[in-house]
């Protein structure tokens, strides 16, 4: 129960909210209370009453109604409104923290953890899950409180009028609990089990609706629906599962609460008949058992509700006790401007702990160098420049900035010193410049402007039907891949920052949008330390230093001019990529 333990932390700030929510209940479902007893005494004391004239029990009977009337046309609707509106506004405002909550932690977990989770998945936890332990609040927190009290209450009552006939009443109670327990457990499991169906489901639609394209060019349709039944079809089993348990607890628990009131008919009938018991508390009793059994009802669907709620608390939880890959030490100082040199001493790194991607690389980059890893696919370079920023934390030895160890300041106000261009960069659906924004939320037009211009993306822009608030679909794909990848040095342009790592950044584009965007990455480059990830050798030969990795080592490094001299593997690639062009 660790994670409903978890659920409190965020439901303590609103205990009190809580408490005058049942409070305020006790009073909903204690006014009804009184319908039996009203019943009794119009039966009893007026109809049956002995030595009055009829005018008088009118009299009294108007009286009587007169009194309920006010109680229940006024005094009842602010009581019901509140007891609804508090409710909701406090399960509501549990759910808002937690989303805000788990929205932080989505955007703190590691890079590793989104390789292997589908985001279809991680959006049915934030909406879908979180959205069920709602209840848990509503129900668990309140209505169960309330109906015990209203169950106690009752049988107060009744107990005043006939303790025998109070004992015939509560009898079943037993039964009653044993079939709960018996049932209730497996239908925690179930729910869990439907609950991992639907997410998967969510998973793999979100992925497909995404590849729609790819699925459209291969004429996958039919395969694609074959996949996509698998998976629904899976769900429908365990729904049904859950269905099919659900409807025998049902079955066993109603039968149960139908018997009880035609116990106490029997049982009371023959004491009307006997003479021991009147007619009027006959008739009130019958009235309780609803007023028992419903609550008690109530109780039976609030454990349903509950085990869902709990099952998808423990889902919420088990996504946000996930753990990070990279953490902030404690006493974590926040690295200011830097200069930009920066050492790699004996730099080790694996994703698992079977294969090592990089072993003992040792590098020292000065202020302002510009530093160009090549190599063949797979060797490690992509990593070695993510480690840089702390997308992962190195294994063994250590990254310096400004001679400073990276593991020792704060990851973000290390970030806010690299600006990274990638081979695919995300664009979000939002405006032109609110994509250039990113770089620098806080930036005015004038600024954003500018930066597309250095970045060369300027005259394309304007172009565009909206200009810079031309929207750009979901992952930009209004965009060609040479104006996305002009908005992303915009970006960077815009940040400014004394750190720059493009991996790949022109490996996918025409001669004249790579040419556009080398221009403008060569600008942006002059003046900070640069470290490139390239296919392309033609477009690195100005580096200060080449560096070629292999199989998670430096092979080489030197200038272009003395790396072809020197006729290795350089030299060897150079010569294939030289010919093939």
């Amino acid at each position: 129960m660790g994670s409903v333990r978890q659920y409190m932390q965020f439901v303590k700030p609103y205990k009190w909210k809580i408490f005058w929510t049942v409070i305020i209940g006790i009073l909903k479902f204690g006014i009804p209370l009184l319908m039996p007893l009203i019943l009794k005494f119009v039966i009893d004391n007026i109809i049956g009453a002995e030595g009055m004239t009829n005018d008088e029990k009118i009299s009294e009977l108007l009286w009587l109604m007169g009194i309920a009337f006010v109680v229940f046309l006024i005094l009842r609707p602010p009581i019901e409104y509140y007891r609804q509106y508090l409710a909701q506004w406090v399960g509501n405002k549990i759910l808002f923290d937690i989303r805000d909550r788990l929205f932080d932690h989505i955007q703190k977990l590691s890079l590793n953890f989104y390789s292997r989770t589908k985001s279809g998945e991680i959006i049915s936890r934030v909406i879908h899950d979180v959205e069920q332990t709602k209840n848990f609040v509503i129900t668990g927190l309140m209505n169960v409180w309330l109906d015990l009290v209203t169950i106690l209450i009752a049988i107060g009552i009744m107990l005043t009028m006939d303790i025998w006939l109070t004992i015939v009443a509560i009898i079943l109670f037993p039964f009653y609990g044993f079939s709960v327990k018996y049932f209730y457990g497996r239908l925690r499991s179930l729910t869990r089990q439907r609950s991992q169906a639907l997410a998967e489901v969510q998973g793999h639609l979100h992925e497909r609706v995404q590849g729609v394209p790819v699925t459209r060019s291969f004429a996958l349709e039919d395969y694609e629906q074959d996949q996509f039944e698998g998976r629904n079809s899976h769900f429908l089993t365990k729904a049904l599962d859950h269905t099919r348990w659900n409807a025998k607890t049902f079955a066993v628990t109603n039968t149960i609460t139908d018997l009880a009131p035609l116990l106490v008919i029997a049982f009371a009938g023959y004491h009307v008949i006997s003479g021991n018991l009147t007619l009027g508390t006959m008739v009130a009793f019958v009235g309780y058992m609803e007023r028992v059994y419903s609550p008690l009802r109530r109780l039976i669907n609030s454990s349903t509700v509950l085990v869902q709620s709990i099952a998808s608390i423990d889902r919420v939880f088990e996504f946000a006790n996930e753990k990070y890959d990279v953490t902030d030490k404690e006493d974590a100082k926040e690295l200011k401007r830097v200069n930009g040199s920066i050492s790699m001493e004996n730099v080790s790194f694996s994703y698992d702990e079977e294969k090592q991607v990089l072993k003992n690389v040792n590098l020292d980059v000065k202020e302002g160098e510009t530093i160009a890893f090549v190599g063949m696919s797979g060797g490690g370079k992509s990593t070695l420049i993510s480690l840089i920023p702390r997308f992962y934390d190195v294994t063994g030895g250590s990254i310096k900035v400004d001679g400073q160890d990276i593991r020792d300041v704060k990851a973000r106000s290390l970030r806010n010193n690299i600006g990274m261009v990638l081979q695919d960069n995300i664009l979000f659906s939002e405006s032109i410049a609110m994509n250039i924004r990113m770089g620098n939320p806080d930036a005015i037009d004038q600024e954003v402007v500018e930066a597309a211009k250095l970045a060369n993306a300027h005259e394309f822009i304007q172009e565009m039907s909206d200009g810079y608030d031309t929207l750009v679909g979901e992952r930009g794909v209004k965009l060609s891949g040479g104006q996305k990848q002009r908005i992303a040095i915009a970006r960077v342009f815009l940040k400014n920052p004394p750190i720059l790592i493009f991996d790949e950044a022109t490996s996918a584009l025409d001669l004249e949008s790579e040419h556009m965007i080398q221009e403008a990455l060569e600008k942006l480059a002059s003046t900070r330390t640069t470290f490139i990830v390239a296919h392309r050798l033609a477009t690195i030969t100005h580096a200060d230093r080449i560096v070629l990795i292999e199989n998670g080592e430096i092979v080489e490094e030197g200038t272009h001019d003395e790396l072809m001299k020197e006729k290795g593997h350089y030299y060897d690639l150079y010569q294939v990529q030289h010919l093939d062009e």
